[in-house]
């Protein structure tokens, strides 16, 4: 009798679980294996589900949701009257497309600055924080108390100090390295420091989901940088600041990481501010209300810039169906630097139809990016690339951990979304478009750059993998998901 009623139960239990996750309307495959979970580990996969899987993404979403509301209900965020009619065809499409997906439209930039390595970048980093009359904005995924973390930390203490205003917000996995004695210096001097969605118990520290992977500076409302760009001395020459010695990483060759990061003045910048207020009241509850946060548009620049971001609270995945797009409205080539390559069925297959039409499709990734399980997913996907006619670049000096797209002569996109799962659905991401042929131009002459440092891998080369490596990939390639 007992068995009986235990065996009812745990029926009823199965049923009432699976129909609530049927109604959560997500993906086949993850569907079926939330209720695989629940159904192997009864009790303790139930568990797991309401903390960890869609319910927990669901209070998330909600929360983010209503900072983001909460910042727009307390700004006045007004048009520039950006005109897109002289713009090509496609990149009105596209314009109109991440409009429709809850984005910003374009705004102007007075100026934009493309920088291909960290040391340049951190020099305008510091000279625009060191020029600030009225706010430092400061957000990262990574934020490392090395020797770059110790250069930008000594300029948002001078200006706190100065009296400008100066907030720091860092991802608690990505910047877990920080220590107290590094935060105490900050807020002692009057930084004002906070920590993206922290981790409650010291075990869940290392969970991945919902992680800040967006990069963000901005200085009185009117300076912005983005871009792939990391506080860390991976970045680099030297890491080391009592020997001296050049840095070298074994796994991904000699010297610092090849990447990309942007500066832009003008009135597009205030849509990177509402990105940092919106993280900023998600981690504070602060609201801002000073209207200098978000001077008046000028209407003077004449370079249409969209800013496009994403994540969980997201509906519509923004980036993945802005990647999706410029796939789709491409007509002679898209170049892709990516350091992560692990595409969702949606963007895989607009990657070979693009190619299969004629469009001259290239992926760029790093020979070994600093997860192998990573690399040996990413290599999973170029036989069918391959076949479709895709050419795949490994940047072989070093790592290259750049997030760019070139679009025919048209429009180039630089941010920190990687060509993966993560980016596209969990991670909370910002990117932005540049619509100039000069710029396309531009970011397509240093891929050419990036290439030539490269090896092109062939398909015929690909028939003699040992098996023990196509194993490998195989069995990687069942992670993406989760990469």
């Amino acid at each position: 009798m007992l068995v009986t009623l235990l065996t009812v139960g745990e029926l009823a239990y199965v049923v009432v679980l699976a129909i609530w996750i049927l109604f959560e309307k997500r993906s086949s495959v993850a569907t079926l294996a939330w209720i695989l979970v629940l159904v192997a580990l009864p009790w303790v996969g139930l568990v797991i589900f309401f903390f960890l899987g869609p319910r927990r993404m669901k209070r998330r979403r909600l929360k983010h949701a209503r900072a983001r509301a909460a910042v727009e209900a307390a700004v006045k965020l007004m048009q520039d009257g950006t005109s897109e009619h002289a713009l090509p065809e496609g990149s009105r499409a596209l314009m109109k497309m991440v409009t429709a997906a809850g984005e910003p439209p374009p705004s102007r930039a007075d100026e934009v600055t493309v920088f291909h390595d960290a040391a340049s970048t951190y020099d305008a980093i510091v000279a625009a924080i060191g020029a600030a009359e009225h706010h430092v904005h400061v957000e990262y995924y990574i934020f490392e108390p090395g020797v770059v973390g110790r250069r930008i930390a000594d300029a948002l203490i001078e200006r706190a100090k100065a009296g400008v205003t100066v907030r720091l917000l860092v991802d608690s996995i990505g910047s877990a390295s920080l220590t107290r004695a590094f935060i105490r210096d900050l807020r002692d001097a009057g930084v004002k420091f906070a920590w993206f969605n922290p981790m409650r118990f010291a075990r869940l520290r290392r969970r991945i989901d919902f992680r800040n992977h967006r990069k963000i500076v901005v200085v009185d409302g009117r300076v912005g940088f983005t871009g792939g760009i990391n506080i860390a001395d991976d970045y680099v020459e030297r890491a080391d600041a009592l020997t001296k010695q050049p840095r070298r990483n074994r796994r991904n060759g000699e010297g610092p990481w090849r990447d990309t990061h942007v500066r832009i003045v003008g009135d597009a910048v205030r849509w990177l501010q509402l990105n940092f207020f919106d993280d900023w009241h998600f981690a504070t509850d602060y609201v801002a209300r000073d209207p200098e946060y978000f001077p008046p548009p000028k209407g003077e620049g004449l370079l249409p810039v969209q800013v496009v971001s994403s994540g969980p609270d997201r509906r519509w995945e923004p980036i993945q169906k802005l990647y999706f797009s410029c796939l789709a409205i491409a007509r002679e080539r898209v170049w892709i630097t990516t350091p992560y390559f692990v595409p969702d069925e949606a963007v895989l297959t607009a990657l070979v139809a693009a190619a299969m039409r004629g469009v001259d499709v290239r992926i760029l990734l790093p020979r070994l990016s600093d997860s192998l399980v990573v690399t040996a997913a990413a290599r999973s996907y170029y036989d069918t690339v391959l076949a479709a006619g895709v050419r795949v670049f490994e940047y072989t000096p070093t790592m290259i951990h750049a997030k760019t797209m070139v679009v025919d002569d048209e429009l180039a996109i630089i941010g920190t979304a990687n060509l993966d799962n993560r980016s596209f659905r969990l991670n909370f991401e910002v990117s932005v478009v540049l619509y100039s042929a000069d710029e396309a131009r531009a970011l397509a002459a240093q891929f050419r750059e990036d290439a030539k440092l490269s090896k092109e891998i062939r398909a015929h080369s690909r028939d003699k993998l040992p098996l023990r490596w196509r194993a490998a990939e195989a069995g990687a390639r069942v992670l993406s998901p989760l990469l």
